[in-house]
């Protein structure tokens, strides 16, 4: 595949099962990630991969964090929010660990968004899918703790990688340039 043919073609999935992408697969997925502008060459991101049995950690944090923001949520609402992390059979957390200096945080944040695009291009390049998320867990410090993190850096994208089984549409925007 062509990059820009890559770049126009890909969108998120609506919904992704097995095969997810293999070891070798994987590895050259976050190495486009490592490839992305790092002002400084801090390399801020950090990767996190929960698969088969390990996302139901990730799952159970999740639940957490909606049971510390919502303290009475029903227990069906402490499913759903555990069952996020069960979407893809590989949920990667892509962090931003942030270090003090003459980097602006902005800029090292940036950084990690830009080694994700990176990444969804790369694993579309290779046959897979994936979906970006956030949510309220990617700011919770249990779930950045169970990702390595410290509570001052953090969760750019909850990446979400597998065989896309419903595909998401392909919606064109609208091109704006202002010439100066």
């Amino acid at each position: 595949m062509d990059l820009l043919e890559g770049i126009q073609s890909r969108t998120s999935a609506k919904k992704l099962d097995a095969p997810a992408p293999s070891a070798a697969h994987l590895e050259q997925i976050v190495r486009a990630g490592t490839r992305a502008p790092d002002h400084g060459r801090l390399r801020p991101w950090r990767f996190t991969v929960f698969e088969g049995a390990a996302r139901e950690k990730l799952g159970d944090a999740m639940a957490n964090c909606l049971r510390s923001r919502v303290p009475n949520s029903l227990p069906e609402h402490l499913d759903a929010e555990r069952g996020k992390a069960m979407r893809a059979p590989l949920v990667m957390v892509v962090g931003a660990k942030i270090s003090k200096g003459k980097i602006p945080e902005i800029e090292q944040v940036s950084a990690v968004s830009a080694a994700i695009q990176n990444m969804l291009l790369a694993a579309h390049a290779l046959g897979y899918g994936a979906m970006w998320k956030t949510g309220a867990a990617a700011y919770d410090p249990a779930v950045k703790e169970l990702c390595g993190l410290a509570p001052e850096d953090h969760i750019v994208g909850i990446v979400y990688l597998g065989t896309v089984t419903s595909a998401g549409p392909l919606v064109e925007a609208p091109i704006e340039i202002k010439r100066v």
